[in-house]
């Protein structure tokens, strides 16, 4: 099946756009969050980064999803797609201005920017990408789309971090822009044939209660959702890592950028290794499981001085976490009908999606009153208390076998 799917020129050139676009947003999450704590030195700053940008997009998101289920869904990717080269670009020319007062609130002025744009991009690119492959293929493009996604997650942070030791903000956000027009191009040589019937323009109101309601006729969906939202909001160590790495473990901004790409190298391995077995049993508490196992790890990493364990700890958070996330995305992408794909990941951005700014803004301001060490410790041991609250409150999630369409 994979080979068929790399074998489709468009979903390889959309694959290569989404890789590049990543890369881009990796390089310049690391130099943001970097450059903030250097001119702050205030874990909460961080925290109000993923503030900067979770508002507008959980505010803009179902307007997204509304917009993907009734227009052209590439130019709807293009569009924003352009606006994160736009604020790219904004940070690139920022980086030669001086001061810190009024260049750190231009820096979040951007981050707003790209929230607004990504709360768009969401649910036009997850349609987008669905209705690239036939329906028999549509699992399995889950799985290597996530795989692609994460593998510019590893390659981004890590190569952010290098850039900025070596060449400063110049260096990292030029790069990023470069990536981010790449990514656009690569968009612009797919060829995207919409499967959907644009039903009759629909009032903003009643098109987003349609997306509503058929989420609840899905538990299962529902319960993937919310464990995966407190989760990662409780477990958000990584909006502190500049801290980690500048204070607690003393290993500077290329220490930074291996930091922050553990996680999605673990997540990587995980999805070369979903992409060789034969299709998952127990979903449900598979998923469930891998949710104790991150908040377990989350807490080993809080509570570790080591930064070779760290890093362990770190990969490990990747890999537990990428089963909860492939279990979610198969889930919406499976048993969601084609013409409410957009709203319903919108639905899925909104909590998702936004889960890792709010996230980080909940550790800023936990670290700023508990401290950064039990700000860390706290979040795993909620996100294993929000595991035993959906396996109880949820049990069609918890008896979940295989993954499988139901009939629409």
């Amino acid at each position: 099946m994979s080979r068929a799917l790399f074998s489709d020129v468009n979903f390889r050139w959309y694959l290569a756009s989404v890789f590049l676009l990543t890369l881009g947003l990796g390089i310049q999450i690391v130099a943001v969050g970097w450059q903030v704590y250097a001119l702050t030195n205030d874990p909460l700053a961080l925290g109000l980064i993923g503030l900067a940008e979770a508002i507008p997009s959980i505010g803009i998101a179902l307007w997204g999803g509304h917009l993907a289920d009734r227009f052209n869904r590439r130019r709807l990717v293009g569009l924003s797609t352009l606006s994160l080269l736009v604020a790219a670009l904004a940070l690139f020319f920022l980086s030669f201005v001086g001061g810190s007062h009024g260049l750190l609130i231009a820096i979040y002025g951007v981050i707003v920017t790209t929230g607004l744009a990504r709360g768009i991009l969401a649910p036009a690119r997850s349609a987008m990408g669905t209705e690239l492959v036939p329906a028999e293929l549509v699992g399995p493009s889950v799985n290597i789309r996530t795989g692609v996604w994460q593998t510019g997650a590893v390659v981004g942070p890590a190569l952010g971090g290098f850039l900025w030791a070596w060449g400063g903000p110049k260096l990292a956000y030029g790069i990023d822009a470069l990536l981010i027009a790449a990514s656009l191009g690569c968009l612009a040589i797919v060829r995207y044939q919409p499967k959907a019937e644009r039903k009759v323009a629909e009032p903003f109101w009643w098109s987003v209660t349609r997306g509503l309601a058929f989420l609840r006729t899905e538990p299962v969906i529902l319960g993937a959702i919310f464990l995966d939202l407190f989760a990662v909001l409780f477990g958000g160590a990584v909006a502190l890592l500049p801290v980690f790495a500048r204070d607690i473990l003393h290993v500077g901004e290329q220490g930074l950028g291996v930091l922050r790409a553990a996680p999605a190298v673990g997540a990587v391995a995980m999805s070369l290794l979903i992409m060789r077995l034969p299709p998952m049993r127990r979903s449900g508490a598979v998923m469930l499981w891998s949710v104790v196992g991150f908040g377990l790890c989350t807490i080993g990493f809080g509570l570790s001085r080591s930064f070779e364990l760290s890093v362990l700890f770190l990969l490990l958070i990747g890999t537990l976490d990428y089963v909860s996330v492939c279990v979610r995305h198969t889930l919406i992408q499976t048993r969601t009908p084609t013409e409410l794909l957009g709203r319903v990941a919108a639905v899925n951005t909104m909590f998702i999606g936004s889960s890792n700014e709010i996230g980080a803004f909940e550790s800023g301001v936990t670290a700023r009153l508990l401290g950064t060490t039990n700000a860390v410790v706290l979040g795993g041991v909620l996100a294993i208390a929000v595991v035993a609250v959906v396996a109880w409150r949820c049990p069609g999630l918890r008896r979940l076998d295989r993954l499988s369409a139901s009939p629409h």
